[in-house]
């Protein structure tokens, strides 16, 4: 007789039926002592749990799915060490605004005394502060009434806009107990910009010749990637995207397609006359640390209050859901004559033909374009924070909205390897572009690619260093010390977990081969090319060159 017959079903199982109720179809565990309910509960037709082979993946996972597919990712940890394993992942989660829920196990209740670490196994003094200073919000309950309505509330506040992830910590033994599902809560609501601001945006946007929108990852939020389409032809405005919000115009004619660090778009964006800037937070790293070159007027769409002036003061500030504000402003705006395509154009060509002439990005530009030439418009692409990720994250082609994944939000290296199981489990053909040194930091889970036969192609530039650390120390002028590595020998690497290993020469036709027959193969895949790329301008010891 199984633990449910005859009785209430246990929290556990509560929680992987509420998971399903939300639309997850996999969740990212990893099993302990302690949470080992989860698997002794679950029944076909609940959401898969997808074990990892460490509790970092489980939220690089669900993170990677949630990017992919805009809904809720989930992950499942065990007590203490388990729990602590998550925490950098959960924080690349909270920089990019990821809706996830994690949720960890905690030490059996009768064990627990308040104020007191007694030496329990996996207890530490207070688990749940690990995650506070990142997540959205944080629930401790310690009751089966109380765990079944925390898991309802983290969910809908992960997935409230502006989202983010949330954390979650049940005692083992409350896992286990009998409870009711609690009703469904209302749905999230999105905030509803006032009508005085819209009309005020209206004017300006009509009154102002030149306008330049930058778009970030809250249009993806909102699913306002028609309306910010509509808006840029009637405004025949160029549109610059964030990392985050890279491919949601796709080859649209107003998308710039480069990032605003090169000089002649930072030139395109500064001769305009206003900005309007559409879901975004100005992060760092976009705008050069907030020394980027700025329009004279600015005006702000975001559905957070603390976002729509924490970087730079607009003259309008317009607090509302992006998809609503830019449908009520479309009717309101004249359309204009069409020649910002061919002054992109013009552009695009200036940029491409100075790379390509360049002999630091020679190269990459070769390597960008073998890996444009390899890829189809659904491939989803994830870059780790390693020099080919910087290439591909700034400058390469993407397909759509959600089909690439850059984590720029917190830099957290050895992000890509682990983050492409999401897609790849939600049936996304994967390529995962990253460096010998942040491949490592995850390498384990080419058995978790092998053991669910994942289409995930795994591209390694191997330049036997970290790459990114070694640039900067030569800049620096300083000595060349802690950043060299030594490679495996990638061939028995594949062997051992049973996946195939294609080696190319150079960044050129051999790459761009190797590439698609890895990828048509529909399975597990590494590539290997040994090169050493130069670091782009989007890289902050080359910002101001």
């Amino acid at each position: 007789m199984s633990s449910t017959e005859g009785s209430a079903a246990t929290v556990a199982r509560r929680y992987l039926e509420m998971f399903g109720e939300l639309g997850v179809t996999r969740i990212f565990g990893l099993p302990g002592v302690h949470n080992l309910a989860f698997w002794r509960d679950w029944s076909p037709g609940m959401p898969e749990i997808v074990g990892v082979r460490h509790e970092q993946t489980t939220v690089y996972a669900a993170d990677g799915l949630a990017r992919a597919t805009g809904g809720l990712g989930a992950a499942l940890v065990t007590t203490g060490p388990g729990a602590a394993n998550a925490v950098g992942a959960f924080g690349e989660a909270a920089a990019c605004g990821t809706p996830v829920v994690l949720v960890a196990s905690e030490i059996p209740s009768p064990l627990a005394r308040p104020g007191t670490v007694r030496g329990a196994l996996h207890e530490s003094r207070d688990q749940a502060g690990l995650f506070e200073p990142l997540a959205k919000a944080v629930y401790r309950p310690r009751t089966a009434a109380a765990a079944v309505e925390a898991l309802r509330e983290a969910a809908a506040t992960a997935l409230a806009w502006p989202r983010g992830p949330v954390y979650v910590d049940v005692p083992t033994d409350v896992l286990s107990q009998p409870a009711e599902l609690p009703p469904a809560p209302p749905a999230p609501r999105r905030a509803q910009a006032g009508a005085a601001d819209v009309a005020r945006l209206a004017r300006l946007l009509a009154d102002r010749e030149r306008v330049v929108i930058w778009a970030g990852g809250g249009v993806l939020q909102s699913g306002a990637e028609p309306q910010l389409a509509r808006l840029a032809e009637r405004l025949d405005a160029p549109v610059i995207t964030t990392y985050a919000a890279r491919g949601v115009l796709g080859d649209h004619p107003c998308a710039v397609g480069l990032p605003p660090h090169e000089p002649e778009v930072a030139e395109l964006v500064a001769g305009a006359d206003l900005m309007l800037a559409v879901g975004t937070g100005f992060d760092g790293m976009m705008t050069r640390n907030w020394r980027m070159p700025m329009p004279p007027e600015l005006a702000v769409i975001n559905c957070s209050a603390a976002d729509l002036d924490k970087n730079y003061r607009p003259d309008l500030a317009v607090l509302g859901d992006a998809a609503g504000v830019l449908s009520a402003v479309l009717d309101r705006v004249p359309a204009r004559d069409a020649g910002t395509g061919r002054s992109l154009r013009a552009v695009r060509e200036a940029v491409w033909s100075r790379l390509a002439g360049d002999p630091r990005s020679a190269d990459a530009v070769a390597f960008l374009r073998s890996v444009e030439a390899a890829i189809t418009d659904d491939t989803v692409v994830v870059c780790d924070m390693a020099v080919p990720g910087y290439w591909y994250g700034g400058y390469g082609r993407v397909g759509g909205a959600r089909r690439l994944q850059y984590p720029v939000g917190w830099g957290t290296l050895g992000f890509a390897l682990p983050a492409s199981l999401g897609p790849a489990a939600a049936g996304r053909q994967v390529l995962t572009v990253c460096g010998d040194g942040g491949f490592l930091f995850a390498a384990g889970e080419l058995a978790t690619m092998a053991q669910y036969r994942m289409p995930v192609t795994v591209l390694v530039v191997d330049d036997s260093a970290y790459g990114m650390l070694r640039y900067d120390q030569e800049a620096a002028g300083d000595p060349i010390r802690g950043v060299e590595l030594n490679s495996p020998r990638w061939g028995a690497l594949g062997d051992a977990f049973g996946i195939e290993v294609r080696e190319a020469d150079g960044v050129g036709a051999e790459l761009e081969k190797a590439l698609r027959d890895s990828l048509a193969s529909g399975l597990p895949g590494l590539v290997i090319t040994r090169t050493a790329l130069q670091p782009p301008r989007t890289t902050s010891p080359r910002w101001f060159e």
